[in-house]
């Protein structure tokens, strides 16, 4: 499963250069442009299988396999919004971390920087206001530079008093969900739709003000609905088969 995936890992930070411009390295080149679009659609496949899951929430599309300077960029992701949702609103995110040896996805609380506007931050800041859930961690950017913080009530509450200081820019709030390869593709998509409602709570609070009551419990009700229908189907699957 994600067998691409995990070999592009290795390839963090590598030069693409065209085949054709590449000299003794045209094979190499070829290889390397082979792997990294094969990485991407397997992400494809993973975050369309996790949309099923996740009514109302839509995918946007999934980050592309090197960057604008080509420079391989296997840590891919995607985004999810609800339908009512802007560009500039928090969203939810499925993201790869860590490196071929030890890696997997985070399901994390955060917004795409290049569409922020200028509430974009305050509403990011409103998922401090919520205690932190057992297994979920925050990711704070200071000076420029993101770092992991455990989930505790201490730590939640030195990030309001940094991000009311100024010291810290920005706060995730995100869960992690471990790759091996004994997993399959069903129990991998069915930790990821975990992650989405242990999160859940995070993202309406940073999007609530925006929203009106009547908005608000439609998203929860859909959201539920497509949950406990899919577990019944699974269920459902499991006694018939035995």
């Amino acid at each position: 499963m994600l067998e691409n995936v995990q070999a592009y890992l290795s390839k963090q930070g590598v030069k693409y250069i065209k085949p054709e411009k590449a000299g003794p390295h045209q094979e190499e080149m070829e290889d390397l442009k082979a792997l990294g679009q094969a990485a991407r659609k397997e992400m494809q496949t993973l975050a369309k299988l996790l949309e099923e899951r996740l009514a109302p929430f839509k995918m946007d599309r999934v980050s592309n396999w090197a960057n604008q300077a080509q420079i391989c960029r296997p840590h891919f992701w995607c985004y999810y919004r609800v339908p009512e949702d802007s560009l500039d609103d928090v969203a939810m995110t499925i993201r790869l971390y860590g490196q071929s040896e030890k890696w997997g996805i985070s399901v994390e609380v955060s917004f795409v920087e290049r569409k922020k506007s200028d509430t974009t931050l305050a509403k990011q800041h409103k998922l401090l206001d919520l205690p932190i859930a057992p297994s979920l961690y925050y990711f704070a950017q200071e000076n420029g530079v993101s770092h992991r913080v455990e989930g505790t009530e201490e730590n939640r509450q030195m990030l309001k008093a940094a991000v009311r200081d100024g010291r810290i820019r920005k706060v995730l709030v995100k869960y992690d969900v471990v790759v091996t390869t004994s997993k399959t593709m069903e129990e991998l998509v069915e930790e990821l739709a975990d992650g989405f409602d242990k999160l859940k709570p995070y993202f309406e609070k940073a999007n609530k003000t925006k929203k009106s009551p009547g908005s608000f419990w439609r998203f929860s009700l859909l959201f539920w609905c497509n949950h406990f229908s899919t577990t019944h189907v699974r269920t459902k699957n499991f006694r018939d088969s035995y």
